[in-house]
């Protein structure tokens, strides 16, 4: 039989249960407060742009005719909004430039009643033992799935690269969803923002091996030197990528194997602004007027690939041979990573030379 309600109250509820003593944030069986101030302003940022955060749990316990409620589990997340209503600390400027450095009472008056009215899911449980809250509790955090690496860099970081990278990931994924580059299954376990790290700390800090990403999330915790240039450059990228194959054509070509992506990616990238550690690697000179040419070479880069790994071109080229190595052994490896890089820059560079 279901003993809980499930209910939605206002921020300014959970305030005024606190103010009142009605709200108990210490119960034996929740984890420490143990929040850094980073993360609780990515929470408040979530809460003022108005997009969902998960239910909190709660219970309610009539005692000496006073409803007391307990917080079974989201403890963190009340103790982020009551902190930055009481002025605790302010929002910071890798979660939302606009109001960077702004505690409660410095918002606008409609933020801040925007911020009071917002809803919080929550399942309310009546007048259960402490043993069988324990046992919702500890039923809670059984169906955790381990985390993968781009999820523990999601969970451990908050600051600069991972707002750039994440954005990045969010604006195309739809574009590498449609052209294979990714699969459904894969995004649900944020290959987006996984890929867009790889990419964006290619553009930051040259061709890395993809064990390097989480250097550049550490890195730019706290500062944001040069990820503002590096936004523009991917959106430059991709709109060059996106010109000579829409998704649908991206498809049906090799470039759609996420590795000959990076690659891809790389050579646009070195062309346009010439990447680091790559200086004596040719950088062709593009131009949207020659993106029909680009074309023409990718395509037959690809069709040669098919051709050679089938066995139906016996009489293979040196490099094409050892593009191909380079594309199936030790793929995020940064020599393999820069050898397919150069490939495609120096196949490029002949068509585009004159």
């Amino acid at each position: 039989m279901k003993n809980f309600d499930t209910r939605t109250y206002n921020v300014s509820d959970f305030i005024e249960w606190s103010g009142a003593k009605l709200l108990d944030l210490s119960p034996q069986f929740q984890r420490r407060s143990v929040w850094t101030e980073k993360a609780k302003s990515f929470l408040i940022d979530t809460v003022i742009r108005g997009k969902p955060i998960p239910k909190i749990i709660i219970t309610q316990t009539l005692t000496n005719n006073r409803n007391i409620r307990t917080v079974v589990d989201g403890q963190q997340r009340i103790r982020a909004i009551l902190g930055f209503y009481n002025g605790d600390f302010s929002i910071s400027r890798a979660h939302n430039r606009e109001l960077s450095g702004m505690k409660y009472d410095d918002l606008p008056q409609e933020i801040k009643d925007d911020f009071l009215k917002y809803e919080i899911g929550v399942d309310l449980i009546f007048d259960q033992k402490f043993e069988d809250i324990l046992d919702i509790f500890a039923r809670l955090n059984t169906y955790s799935v381990k985390l993968n690496s781009q999820e523990l860099l999601n969970a451990k970081y908050l600051g600069y690269f991972k707002q750039v990278a994440y954005s990045c990931g969010y604006k195309y994924v739809r574009y590498w969803l449609e052209s294979q580059v990714l699969s459904d299954k894969e995004v649900t376990r944020m290959s987006e923002a996984e890929l867009a790290s790889d990419l964006l700390a290619m553009l930051v800090g040259g061709i890395q091996s993809k064990k390097a990403i989480p250097n550049f999330y550490k890195k730019y915790e706290d500062n944001d030197d040069g990820l503002g240039d590096a936004n523009s450059k991917f959106d430059e990228v991709m709109s060059y990528i996106g010109a000579t194959y829409n998704a649908a054509s991206l498809k049906e070509t090799n470039f759609s194997r996420i590795h000959l992506f990076y690659s891809l990616f790389g050579a646009i990238a070195h062309a346009l602004y010439g990447l680091n550690g790559m200086d004596e690697v040719p950088r062709p000179h593009l131009t949207p007027e020659s993106i029909g040419r680009v074309r023409m070479r990718l395509d037959e880069i690809s069709a040669r690939y098919d051709e050679i790994t089938s066995g139906e071109d016996s009489a293979q080229e040196e490099s094409y041979a050892n593009f191909i190595d380079a594309s199936r052994r030790a793929t995020t490896d940064v020599a393999m990573r820069k050898y397919r890089t150069r490939f495609l820059c120096e196949n490029l560079a002949q068509v585009l030379q004159d």
